[in-house]
């Protein structure tokens, strides 16, 4: 599991993160934080993954905070969520590392992208973590593994269907290394297996993902599908 900090001065608001936080698969809500004195007091206990973090809090800005864990040592991951859209705060949050930048107000949905590709970012640097020495190859695919690409629209969805759960079985064919069965896409995403073969099988046949057949030596063949480039 992911551990999560939830900073934010509202509290409502947090809790209305934490929720959000908490319906996504893999993600869970390690504490929540209403100032950056009691942020920083949560990533010294050396429990938190991700920080999501509020830039106006009452004692210190968000990327104050984030520039003093820094200092302190602490390289805790951090997705901006803020109502500060102006591009001076933008660029200040990126050059202290922030993954992700939201802006207030957004959706689950939006907020699910993010963490989706957080999530997919962390098994890829596992993954090439364990050569020891990464080639470009590796590299590039650890920073392709940040982007958010949400599916195309899908005008007319079969009945039962969902946009923001076809968008993350979109989000991880993209970012899968080879083709992937129903029972992988299941394990990904933390839907049952039945529902992602529902899904997998409207996407290929509305075009976007590519099926393919593994024949193993008794019974039938696995079904694998793969992401197809718009």
């Amino acid at each position: 599991m992911i551990d999560v900090l939830v900073v934010d001065d509202d509290f409502r608001v947090a809790e209305i993160n934490a929720k959000y936080v908490g319906k996504v698969p893999g993600f869970r809500v390690a504490a929540r934080a209403h100032s950056a004195a009691q942020a920083l007091a949560s990533v010294q206990r050396g429990t938190i993954d991700l920080i999501l973090l509020d830039h106006y809090l009452p004692d210190q800005t968000g990327l104050e905070l984030v520039h003093r864990m820094r200092e302190q040592g602490h390289g805790t991951d951090v997705i901006m969520i803020t109502a500060a859209g102006d591009v001076t705060t933008v660029q200040a949050a990126m050059r202290l590392g922030a993954l992700h930048y939201l802006v207030k107000p957004f959706t689950f949905a939006a907020l699910r992208t993010r963490l989706d590709s957080y999530a997919a970012l962390r098994r890829t640097v596992d993954r090439v973590g364990g050569r020891g020495i990464a080639g470009q190859e590796q590299v590039d695919r650890i920073f392709s593994a940040l982007r958010t690409t949400p599916a195309p629209p899908s005008p007319g969805l079969p009945s039962g269907h969902s946009e923001p759960t076809t968008d993350l079985i979109c989000r991880v064919l993209h970012h899968a290394e080879h083709p992937l069965s129903a029972h992988e896409v299941a394990a990904e995403t933390g839907l049952s297996r039945s529902t992602a073969q529902r899904y997998l099988r409207h996407l290929e046949q509305a075009g976007r993902l590519r099926l393919t057949l593994r024949y193993g030596d008794t019974g039938r063949p696995e079904h694998r599908y793969a992401w197809v480039a718009p």
